[in-house]
């Protein structure tokens, strides 16, 4: 089993280290591309799950969307 880490950066993305796959919400599973991958983290992307750097743009993102 490979080792997985997390870190969420303040008003940025959700970077994700070692991930073999991300399931999205609605359920499809993407693999990554890279071995550290940056998830949308304000849920305005145009590339979800992936950050697009969107969040730069939007006053106040949270880390991590909301719902």
């Amino acid at each position: 089993m490979s080792d997985v880490r997390v870190r969420i950066c303040p008003e940025g993305p959700i970077l994700v280290r070692g991930a073999a796959t991300v399931v999205d919400e609605q359920g499809v599973a993407h693999v990554p591309a890279r071995p550290v991958v940056a998830l949308c983290g304000c849920g305005k992307s145009s590339r979800k799950p992936w950050c697009d750097s969107t969040h730069k743009s939007v006053p106040g993102s949270s880390p991590v969307a909301s719902g």
